[in-house]
């Protein structure tokens, strides 16, 4: 076929969240038909509930050290990332009429910090130029080359002259990303790693009586001390909850992958808790060691340095009562308080997933075992932690996918 095809070409993107609307976007800017298909009564449904708490849509930290936080997976998301990084995320959302602000963290979030708005400009310029949405539609895999669906009209076959798969990785299936397609490629010769947690909590097997009296309380302003993925010593600052049977939150998401692999290495994995991290460890020794007359030695940790609910509650639970009683070993544990992590919690609570296509079996993001079938998104091999670079890499594939196809069309591969 040639190059100078009159006719342009349909294109079924399967899964309506950020990466597949990204890719509908660039393939109707790119002259095609495109026809986007979801599971769901509407799309962006996970987009939406992300966007409860403040819709974190980029981080603004230098791009140099943007783009490590995608670990091993770097070297190969940065083409699309350099193509459209955090710069270009947040013109794309002012384009579409909403104006961003960066927090004081460096995170980027809309003026009014709500997704529904800008999900809606987003659906308005795609119906105005022309892409048509059909909800509703479960794919089920393919039939003498075409694209099957489960309907309310019942099983529909559908032809496509190319097909963008934006399906999401595995976590809350009940907002549409469940990984049911993993085995429909996977049967295709497609290689594919399996789906795990990601930004995840973890199981720490409580005794009842810690997890009754602290589960739901805050830990603000601790550290952690643990290793990454390749062994080398890690130190973060923030935050994390206590829930009834292990912990989650922010502080304990940015270390998730590293301690899920040290459990899939070990079966488990041990963490260090630094209760004061602004207190060093001489002065801690110094507070503990003070005279204190009839107070209790927990009166005491809460007058000098402040250790007291939760914390204190720690301590207790994580130490022995001999520990706790000499003042030497009590201060070193309150500068590192051994926590082992048992589990992660369920993949369909954790916040994104890990695993998927492998990148081995594509090429410009095209299934090498199927020619004219592209991957975007969480669908991918990939991972990162919270902080808008998630919703940066799957905007940034979805519409590297779509320039693929439209390339790939285009050379009369068809």
């Amino acid at each position: 076929m040639s190059s100078s095809i009159s006719i342009p070409p349909r294109v079924a993107v399967i899964g309506g969240g950020p990466a597949g609307l990204m890719a509908a976007q660039t393939l109707a800017a790119g002259g095609a038909s495109v026809d986007v298909y979801d599971a769901m009564p509407s799309v962006g449904r996970k987009f939406l509930l992300a966007g409860r708490g403040g819709m974190n849509i980029t981080h603004a930290e230098p791009y140099a050290d943007f783009v490590t936080r995608y670990g091993n997976r770097a070297a190969l998301l940065r083409p699309m990332l350099d193509a459209f990084g955090p710069d270009s995320v947040r013109a794309w959302v002012h384009g579409l009429g909403v104006e961003t602000f960066v927090g004081s963290s460096g995170r980027v979030f809309p003026s009014d910090m709500k997704a529904a708005p800008l999900l809606r400009a987003c659906l308005h310029r795609l119906r105005e130029s022309g892409v048509a949405f059909h909800m509703r539609h479960r794919w089920t895999g393919w039939r003498d080359g075409k694209l099957l669906f489960s309907s309310p009209d019942g099983e529909l076959a559908v032809a496509a002259d190319a097909v963008i798969l934006a399906l999401g990785g595995g976590s809350w299936a009940r907002l549409g990303s469940d990984g049911a397609w993993l085995p429909l490629l996977a049967a295709r010769g497609v290689p594919v790693a399996p789906l795990q947690a990601s930004n995840c909590g973890f199981d720490v097997d409580w005794s009842e009586h810690f997890s009754s009296r602290y589960a739901g309380h805050p830990l603000p302003t601790v550290a952690i001390g643990s290793t990454d993925a390749e062994g080398r010593a890690v130190r973060k600052q923030g935050q994390f909850v206590v829930t009834a049977g292990g912990v989650e939150g922010s502080l304990i998401y940015a270390l998730s992958a590293a301690l899920r692999e040290q459990i899939n290495a070990d079966g488990s994995a041990l963490i260090h808790l630094d209760l004061v991290p602004d207190w060093s460890l001489e002065r801690v020794v110094d507070e503990v060691c003070r005279p204190r007359g009839a107070r209790s030695m927990s009166s005491h940790l809460q007058s000098r340095l402040g250790i007291k609910g939760v914390k204190s509650g720690l301590l207790r639970e994580c130490i022995s009562a001999e520990e706790f009683a000499d003042p030497l070993r009590l201060a070193e544990a309150i500068k590192m308080l051994p926590l082992r992590l048992r589990r992660t919690r369920p993949l369909d609570e954790a916040i994104s997933s890990a695993g998927g296509v492998r990148f081995e079996g594509l090429e410009e993001l095209m299934l090498k075992a199927m020619p004219g079938v592209f991957v975007a998104g969480e669908m991918l091999d990939w991972e990162a932690p919270t902080g808008g670079y998630l919703l940066t890499a799957c905007l940034a594939s979805g519409r590297a996918a779509a320039l693929n196809a439209l390339a790939w069309w285009r050379g009369g591969r068809v």
